[in-house]
């Protein structure tokens, strides 16, 4: 029996090493959630939002392959943060037309947005590309035309960076904003310009 004893000595040792670890994790746990519930409940942080505000189509027209198009957006990107400023560092902008990509934009310029802020972002998709389209969608065209009103998918992708005081975050956030848009189209007429039917601003989605 006398024996036994340093097996059980080192078992017992081995059990408390254990434990005192297992609490170690469980404090640094503890105190790891307490520190993100307290900067929450601080800082408050909302999701940015975005909107399309405006919206015109003046041309749209398919042949041989070859698209020509004019679309312009204006678009409102709001912070409704009381303690975070915005770094737009990066946005880049793609157009499709029933599950085809036509028009691309890459030259939006970075900007700060400050606290409970609203700025304004213009996009104009202008020029020619050679896209295939299928019958189905040649038809589509037409009918649009027709109806006065095209519907586009619109996606911007973007790097942010926030900023919380003297605080910067130098690490860029990626996302991209969704928005499914009912586009007037404005007829060109002999006496003018003729819009059949009046956009609706929309809200689009943000995902980071």
């Amino acid at each position: 029996m006398a024996e036994a004893q340093p097996h059980n000595c080192c078992g017992r040792c081995c059990c408390c090493l254990f434990g005192v670890i297992w609490k170690l994790v469980i404090a640094i746990i503890i105190l790891i959630v307490l520190a993100i519930l307290i900067f929450f409940f601080i800082v408050q942080p909302h999701s940015f939002k975005f909107s399309v505000k405006e919206a015109k189509l003046t041309e749209f027209n398919y042949n041989n392959n070859t698209l020509r198009y004019n679309l312009m957006l204006n678009f409102t990107a709001h912070n409704p943060n009381k303690k975070l400023t915005i770094y737009y560092d990066k946005m880049e902008g793609r157009v499709s037309y029933e599950g085809t990509r036509f028009a691309t934009m890459d030259d939006v310029n970075s900007f700060r947005q400050d606290t409970k802020k609203t700025n304004r972002i213009s996009g104009v998709f202008s020029g020619q590309r050679v896209v295939v389209f299928d019958h189905d969608q040649v038809s589509d065209i037409e009918r649009d035309k027709k109806d006065g009103a095209f519907h586009f998918d619109v996606k911007l992708y973007f790097r942010i960076r926030f900023r919380l005081g003297d605080f910067i975050d130098e690490d860029d956030i990626k996302g991209n904003i969704k928005c499914g848009l009912d586009v007037p189209f404005v007829a060109s007429k002999n006496n003018g310009t003729k819009v059949m039917n009046a956009f609706e601003p929309t809200t689009c989605d943000v995902n980071l």
